[in-house]
């Protein structure tokens, strides 16, 4: 880059939204002059069109849900239709938001794109998420909710009823998100969950096919699978659990065989990457017309199932930003997960890019 780009570069830092001709008076330059210098720009990559979006490298944009969870468990068996002594607990939540929050305790800058009500959860969530993610792409309106998930629980820890109040992602339109385009097509990576209507995941796997621009989905639950479309060229990385696989695949996976067929089915619909875990059997992963099984890392104590499929699905995108080989990305969502699975949060607190080398090195 010559003086005259680094100059132009700095004055569409200050506003990108000057015009060739304002642009041209403010450097003493002809307008064509400073049309060639934007041709410049935008072949290096310095800039990307669309009043010269400014790449903000190495920044993760995950989409989706950011809720509060809560579980009340009883204290004595369950009496209906009377008070009922119980402890509570909450907890922030939401796959796109545990998946930011992994990322940004390994050391990437990530911003939330989700929606929320103007209501006191949706400030426990920003006051818990903010010091790993920029939560400025996130509205809240004085009309909804944000979105909740209780747990009534019995003295033994069964589930006796559970309650999900999500409506509100169903306002995460197209509509909504092209708010942010110019952040969007600005982004290293997009990680999307499936919390959004099935138009605006089309959206996002459609932008990010014609900017080629690496794009994550990872689903939330079976019923929610109908979101994805058949076309799933443009997404880099596919992650889901075998009842997500049965659901979108319609078809049942009983053995080993239909495991590694149906992962190479969803590399054949067009999916760069494809991830399908299966708990304590391991995961199999279909790449370039090749099926791998990795076995699962055992954990030595188990403290909490919550979170560990999204600290599986940051461990994979963390390793893959950083350009890391298949076997470590695949070990190092393996690895991250197992740790989450030792840990009482959804999130584990002593997460860093170091602490997950340093675990990756003492498996070997």
């Amino acid at each position: 880059m010559n003086q005259k780009e680094a100059e132009l570069l700095a004055l569409i830092r200050r506003d990108p939204y000057l015009s060739q001709q304002e642009m041209a008076d403010a450097m003493k330059l002809s307008r064509p002059s400073i049309a060639n210098l934007i041709s410049g720009l935008i072949r290096e990559g310095k800039i990307l069109g669309r009043a010269y979006v400014l790449p903000e490298e190495g920044t993760v944009i995950c989409i989706g849900g950011a809720n509060v969870d809560r579980k009340f468990k009883m204290k004595k068996k369950t009496i209906m239709g009377t008070s009922n002594p119980a402890s509570a607990t909450g907890s922030v939540g939401g796959v796109a938001r545990n998946i930011a929050e992994n990322l940004g305790r390994l050391g990437h800058e990530v911003k939330l794109l989700s929606i929320a009500g103007n209501d006191s959860e949706w400030k426990l969530i920003e006051e818990v998420s903010s010091p790993f993610m920029s939560t400025d792409l996130t509205k809240s309106f004085d009309e909804y909710s944000t979105g909740t998930y209780t747990a009534v629980l019995e003295p033994d820890g069964e589930m006796l009823l559970a309650m999900a109040n999500m409506d509100i992602y169903e306002q995460m339109t197209p509509a909504y998100l092209a708010r942010n385009e110019n952040a969007l097509l600005a982004a290293s990576c997009i990680v999307i969950d499936l919390n959004c209507p099935k138009e605006t995941i089309e959206y996002i796997r459609k932008l990010a096919k014609s900017r080629e621009i690496p794009l994550a989905v990872i689903p939330v639950s079976g019923p929610k699978m109908d979101r994805l479309s058949e076309d799933l060229t443009g997404i880099t990385w596919l992650v889901l659990n075998r009842d997500e696989a049965e659901q979108y695949l319609g078809k049942t996976i009983d053995t080993f065989a239909d495991w590694e067929d149906s992962a190479k089915r969803l590399h054949e619909m067009g999916a760069e990457n494809v991830l399908i875990t299966g708990g304590k059997d391991g995961v199999i992963a279909a790449k370039h017309s090749s099926v791998q099984h990795y076995e699962a890392l055992q954990a030595r104590t188990l403290e909490d199932v919550t979170g560990a499929g999204d600290a599986f699905s940051s461990g994979v995108i963390h390793s893959f930003l950083r350009e890391q080989e298949f076997d470590v990305t695949i070990r190092s969502g393996l690895m991250n997960a197992t740790k989450t699975l030792q840990s009482e949060t959804t999130v584990r607190t002593e997460l860093t890019a170091e602490q997950l080398k340093k675990e990756l090195e003492e498996l070997q």
